[in-house]
């Protein structure tokens, strides 16, 4: 049975369709005969307790130009689409945080909604990984400079700093006792004690890569290894890391066994781990990335599963 999809993201002409995933959620829907819809953050809105999105009928192609609009939009209820994809990309910002909210409107009888809007407003992607204390490395969430400070000590004199908001390697800083800069540093990134930001324990293994472990309803589904150029600590894209095959390994498993029931139980369906030297160390689940890179470096077909898992939700709907 074909179904309506709405995908809530950022404009469809800024997208990269040879690394983006939402982009392959909605070739694979378009493959199975869905309808795909599109819609930003401001074309969300309310009418007393019932949203609405201002909604434009998509295709989506590997050509140039690799979408095109069906029609001129529309007003639509929420309810009037079987699933919604959550799939703005990061800051969670204030924009983002009303929009999930109005997402939080849509009757869940008629209409599934991934990631639950409920989970996306309370998960930062950094102090989730919090409720997780034996897959995670030793961290401080702190405004104090002293605090951090002993921390570092408590560590070897090295440490990770980085913001609660941040995004794609974005503030992260490697630092160490005896640095001039530490202080500097330190004052930047909490901006005089006026904001926490998280330290963890350096894991030497980021040498070997950043693990990028995409989890779907609970089971990881495939990973990559995103490995920093000599130059840099931070692993991400972004800022110039390398996707490399890797294995799901017993400790990727294991981490999934531990994260799995809190997942289920918050409606996290889709969500993205980091994983360093066997630790945890952030679940994204704002808009999770790496599904291009893996189905590349495996030979897989990811989204068909994404697809196959928000086909099934649909079907099981009460209505």
């Amino acid at each position: 049975m074909p179904y309506k999809f709405l995908f809530v993201m950022d404009p469809l002409q800024g997208i990269l369709p040879d690394k983006d995933t939402t982009f392959v959620f909605m070739l694979e829907s378009l493959a199975r005969g869905h309808q795909v819809f599109f819609t930003g953050l401001r074309d969300l809105f309310s009418r007393g307790h019932r949203a609405f999105a201002f909604a434009r009928r998509c295709e989506v192609a590997r050509a140039t130009p690799h979408y095109r609009f069906l029609d001129d939009g529309s007003d639509h209820p929420l309810e009037a689409f079987d699933a919604i994809f959550m799939r703005k990309d990061p800051p969670a910002d204030q924009l983002y945080i009303y929009a999930t909210m109005l997402l939080g409107l849509a009757d869940t009888r008629h209409t599934f909604v991934m990631n639950e809007p409920a989970a996306l407003l309370q998960a930062n992607e950094k102090l989730y990984a919090l409720n997780f204390p034996e897959v995670i490395p030793p961290t401080l969430v702190t405004y104090e400079i002293a605090r951090l400070r002993a921390f570092m000590q408590e560590q070897g004199g090295q440490m990770i700093v980085k913001p609660l908001g941040g995004h794609g390697g974005e503030g992260v800083f490697l630092v160490a006792a005896g640095d001039r800069n530490l202080g500097a540093i330190l004052e930047t990134v909490t901006h005089f004690e006026s904001q926490p930001i998280m330290a963890q324990r350096y894991i030497p293994e980021i040498r070997n890569g950043d693990k990028r472990l995409i989890v779907l309803n609970g089971e990881p589904i495939g990973a990559t290894l995103r490995v920093p150029r000599p130059e840099e600590h931070r692993g991400n894209i972004h800022v110039g890391g390398v996707t490399v095959k890797a294995p799901v390994d017993d400790r990727d498993r294991e981490i999934c066994r531990v994260l799995r029931p809190r997942l289920n139980r918050d409606g996290l369906y889709f969500v993205g781990l980091d994983i360093i030297g066997g630790y945890l160390t952030e679940v994204n689940v704002t808009s999770p990335t790496g599904v291009q890179e893996i189905d590349r470096l495996d030979g897989v077909n990811l989204e068909a599963r994404v697809i196959d898992f928000v086909e099934s939700r649909v079907a099981a709907l009460p209505r």
